[in-house]
């Protein structure tokens, strides 16, 4: 007799690791534009120039941080047990970042329209990594 996985739960599995494969193809490719073209990137970033002065070391050391969760994000994708604290990790940085955006709209550093500005590569990739923890957490049981 052999024991095989539920159907379900292969599909399920399968689900997980292409979700997961997306979302770090998204994070894999914002790393790669802000490492290979920083000026460019600045630029096309609705928002960004209202944070400070272009400095291209900056938006290197931020296109580093995206670099290693595209990669935790990867490899929750490849090692699906070991997803939830990778995913856990990725979502401590991305909900930090987002609450530093809100903390600058709060201390009127920035206007209160970037919320909105914000809202797609900011706040919405943190929500979509907490949910994906949330998600994952079962894998990890």
């Amino acid at each position: 007799m052999t024991l095989t996985r539920p159907m379900t739960e292969t599909r399920h599995s399968t689900l997980k690791r292409t979700v997961l494969g997306l979302a770090a193809l998204a994070l894999l490719a914002n790393a790669l534009y802000m490492l290979a073209d920083p000026l460019g990137w600045y630029g096309a970033v609705e928002g960004v120039p209202d944070t400070g002065p272009f400095n291209p070391h900056f938006v290197r050391d931020i296109g580093i941080s995206y670099f290693s969760i595209a990669l935790m994000t990867a490899a929750g994708a490849v090692w699906l047990r070991a997803a939830f604290p990778l995913l856990a990790a990725v979502t401590l940085y991305l909900g930090l970042h987002a609450l530093l955006h809100l903390w600058d709209v709060a201390a009127g550093r920035l206007d209160v329209h970037h919320l909105v500005i914000d809202a797609p590569g900011v706040f919405l990739p943190a929500i979509v990594a907490a949910l994906l923890t949330y998600w994952l957490r079962a894998e990890y049981a």
